[in-house]
């Protein structure tokens, strides 16, 4: 088979791709699909050409030709194959990611659904203690779970509250150290940054057009966060959850984990999803929540509020950049009660049920497990107890930080790389949404 030139344009409706002249992997193969005929090329993990015709037919369907590394494994099913590549590949039909080059063994109708993750955090700059516990673990734990799984670094999102450009621009960075550095792998999952893949502010506003304002305005964080802007709140803090609906829809994502704060943002992107689904076609699989295990982190000056880098009072937040003596100054300042025992119970301890609740999550014990081990420890020195674990804990991850907070370069490819593969995955879905609402 001829490897693609250096020069060739494939045909992709509404989006051309150049191949760059980079080597072909001896082994690396694509093969075409009866759905997907005009796909590039190109492999979407490793951006590598690849060769563009399919392989005959083995004598039989699972027939992989042998020790012949140009053929490409065959679906029961005529006219399927899998594009490949030894990095990994992605299955023409269903866009799932399979690592290691391996065959699909969801092969299906066109509507297949595949379970798909997507998820996304805010660049505020390195994550606090709440962020750590109740999405990047959880994120790190997905990624060997799932086969296709997204997270994105939100900036689109960020604008909603004003933020200085310099400032933007050093926490995405930031941002993105700080989850490479809890675990997550660009081998395993699409990372990138939102704004590179412009197809997320197209899908907003198509979604937009059949969303009814009341419903946005019923939403409590539009009501929280308004107050805070002294022009009453903008359009863009009124419709983000439209935008968290299209980051969502446009992989066809079939599970976000959530918080328990963005449950009812999730339930619009269901109902949106269900809408367009109605009016043109069944076409988006509805969103499930995978909510975490870890209870809400709450502050530590004032245990009736989750964590918040945007806290005013500097004791209550542990970021997982702060050092081992700062981390024991916050938690020896902890609000607490005037009972010495540790017991959990946040409806009547909130202060200390909190504690309990992060040395748990921290060490990986359980709720029992912990307090068994605290029998007769008053809570002054348990805070130190809990102080000690969580330092030991974010001891590796702070040091890998400051060494990727060094190559700023690196941490661009990263963020570059991943859009890449993520639009290279949203723009047929895409087109399709273009062709149902009548725009081609």
């Amino acid at each position: 088979m001829a490897a693609a030139s250096s020069h060739s344009r494939w045909a992709v409706p509404g989006h051309h791709v150049t191949a760059r002249a980079l080597p072909t992997p001896r082994s690396a193969t694509v093969g075409r699909c009866a759905h997907a005929p005009a796909l590039p090329g190109l492999c979407t993990r490793s951006l590598l050409p690849l060769p563009v015709s399919p392989p005959p037919p083995g004598p039989n369907h699972g027939d992989t030709g042998g020790a012949d590394p140009g053929r490409a494994p065959r679906d029961p099913r005529p006219g399927c194959w899998l594009l490949r590549c030894p990095v990994a590949g992605v299955c023409v039909t269903c866009l799932t990611l399979h690592r290691g080059g391996q065959a699909c063994d969801a092969w299906g109708s066109e509507n297949m659904v595949v379970d798909r993750i997507f998820s996304g955090i805010q660049p505020t700059g390195t994550p606090h203690l709440g962020n750590y516990l109740g999405a990047i673990q959880n994120w790190v734990n997905l990624q060997e779970e799932y086969s296709s799984v997204l997270y994105s670094i939100m900036d689109m999102h960020s604008l909603t509250m004003p933020k200085e450009p310099a400032l933007l621009r050093q926490n995405i960075l930031d941002t993105t150290a700080a989850i490479l550095a809890c675990g997550i792998d660009p081998k395993k999952c699409f990372l990138f940054r939102q704004s590179l893949v412009p197809e997320h502010a197209e899908l907003a506003w198509i979604l937009g057009c059949i969303t009814n304002v009341p419903r946005l305005l019923r939403l409590p964080q539009w009501k929280m966060k308004r107050a805070s802007q002294s022009n009453g709140g903008t359009v863009g803090l009124l419709t983000y959850p439209v935008l968290q609906a299209a980051d969502i829809l446009l992989y066809k994502s079939t599970h976000v984990p959530v918080g328990e704060d963005q449950v009812l943002h999730l339930e619009l992107a269901q109902d949106i999803a269900q809408h367009f689904n109605k009016k043109y076609g069944e076409f988006f699989p509805v969103p499930k929540a995978i909510l975490s295990t870890t209870k809400k982190i709450k502050s530590l000056r004032d245990p009736t509020v989750k964590m918040s880098k945007s806290d005013t009072q500097k004791l209550a937040t542990v970021n997982i950049v702060d050092s081992p003596d700062e981390i024991v100054l916050k938690f020896r300042k902890a609000v607490t009660d005037f009972t010495s025992e540790v017991t959990y119970d946040p409806a009547n301890r909130p202060g200390v049920s909190n504690l309990v609740s992060i040395h748990s999550a921290v060490s990986g014990l359980s709720i029992e497990e912990v307090l068994h081990q605290s029998v007769g420890l008053d809570t002054a020195h348990y805070k130190m107890v809990v102080a000690e674990s969580v330092i030991q804990k974010f001891a590796p991850i702070r040091n890998e930080i400051k060494k990727l907070q060094e190559d700023k370069s690196h941490l661009i490819q990263v963020l570059e790389a991943g859009a890449e593969k993520a639009k290279e995955l949203a723009t047929p879905i895409y087109q399709e949404i273009r062709r149902l609402v009548g725009f081609q």
